[in-house]
């Protein structure tokens, strides 16, 4: 129910407390505008003498004026404390406006911007003084254009090239330019389901007190998963050519391709050469395909990182690490540990998708034995099936995991050794 009342006929406490308990179905008309309000909180503060009552008696007047007024309580209370303190002025409440300031006067127009903008673009913005000078120059020779640009400071100079009247006139845009890099060649290895297309990837054991870490060579069969971890000092030629050698040397199989990213460790002159001698096709990552390289970077988390933790080592220890991986690790994955391999489904939608089924786990020896039944693998002459079987066979997949623990306890226990100048200490 929306009424209109006449609300001075309140005129005790009792009858706005009388009012309070029967405003259930009562709705005010929206009031007007402020002002309008703000007299009516006058009006009602004044006629009771809000200044003399009781905390309980401000109370219920409040409550009345926050249902007449429709302000909340924190509007209100501002409100009535302004009138407090102005309740003997001609008017305690009125909306209290900000003068607009008065702009500053605009000495420079946009024709002497696009000016300065044609300027800038023929002298290819030279510095600030220089163009102040050539401002001024180009009044006095008698272009009138310059008139206001000939008394321009460098430091306002510099204010409108920031504006958004010059940076509407110079924004020039350039697509971004594709490296022309020659070697490798950008696209994903095709492997036609044979053993012998690597993908490799770098890991940095951390830093500290900006000293940098070891590095883990990453390098796995694409097919097969057979995988060689070795560890560097740095990345730089001298360190990474040598173990990047040692490391296409222990697969078993013929390496027919080398795909890494675009990070300059792999793709440069020496590499290419190394990869060209062994007549091993290079291959890089494409632009936003995230997932060309994912393989080498599944292994770093799964493999790497859980082994060899995040922890800073120092690179003096990069020959044990070496070591460890080429005795005792290297063979572990390889014929011991077991890995999964994707199961390729047409769905309704004609996609193919890629499930994980626990009867396609297997180790890379295992997948590769699969492999050579196909005749989908090529054997270095050095190496044989049934060499690398009967190395498995020596040992059962728990012994082996076994002992690859203790060697790695004994690594770490190296690795953690302190100085010998800080044990005497």
């Amino acid at each position: 129910m929306v009424i209109n009342m006449n609300e001075t006929r309140l005129t005790t406490i009792a009858q706005i407390e009388e009012f309070l308990r029967a405003n259930a179905v009562i709705e005010f008309l929206p009031w007007g505008d402020d002002a309008e309000r703000y007299a009516h909180i006058s009006r009602v503060l004044k006629r009771f003498d809000y200044a003399q009552r009781t905390r309980l008696e401000r109370g219920i007047l409040l409550r009345y004026l926050r249902l007449t007024s429709h302000y909340s309580r924190a509007q209100l209370n501002r409100l009535v404390a302004r009138w407090h303190s102005n309740r003997l002025a001609v008017a305690p409440l009125r909306k209290r406006f900000q003068a607009p300031r008065a702009p500053f006067a605009r000495k420079y127009s946009m024709t002497d911007v696009a000016l300065l903008v044609e300027v800038d673009r023929a002298y290819e913005d030279t510095c600030g003084t220089a163009i102040t000078h050539v401002l001024k120059r180009a009044y006095q020779s008698g272009d009138i254009r310059f008139e206001r640009l000939a008394d321009l400071s460098v430091a306002h100079l510099y204010n409108l090239r920031k504006s958004t009247g010059y940076q509407s006139r110079r924004a020039s845009f350039t697509k971004t330019r594709a490296v022309c890099n020659p070697i490798g060649v950008r696209r994903a290895p095709q492997t036609d389901g044979r053993a012998g297309f690597v993908r490799i990837d770098t890991v940095h054991q951390g830093d500290l007190d900006g000293v940098k870490g070891v590095y883990h060579i990453t390098c796995v069969d694409e097919v097969s998963q057979w995988q060689v971890q070795a560890c560097v000092q740095g990345i730089s030629e001298a360190y990474l050519l040598p173990v990047l050698a040692l490391v296409l040397l222990q697969f078993p199989f013929v390496i027919n391709g080398f795909h890494s990213d675009n990070g300059s460790e792999y793709i440069n002159g020496r590499v290419a050469q190394l990869l060209e001698k062994l007549r091993i096709e290079q291959t890089k990552s494409r632009s936003r395909q995230s997932n060309d390289n994912a393989l080498a970077e599944s292994k770093n988390a799964s493999v790497v990182r859980k082994h060899m933790g995040y922890a800073h080592i120092e690179k003096r220890h990069a020959a044990i690490i070496n070591t460890f991986y080429q005795d005792t690790f290297n063979p572990w994955l390889n014929m011991h540990r077991p890995c999964l391999f994707a199961s390729e489904i047409v769905n309704d939608k004609n996609k193919i998708i890629k499930r994980y089924k626990r009867a396609d786990v297997k180790t890379p020896l295992e997948s590769l034995t699969l492999l050579a039944q196909r005749n989908l693998v090529a054997f270095k002459p050095a190496h044989t099936l049934a060499q690398l079987q009967q190395q498995a066979a020596q040992q059962s997949d728990l012994a082996a995991t076994q002992a690859m623990q203790k060697a790695k306890a004994k690594l770490f226990e190296l690795i953690h050794r302190a100085p010998t100048k800080q044990r005497a200490a």
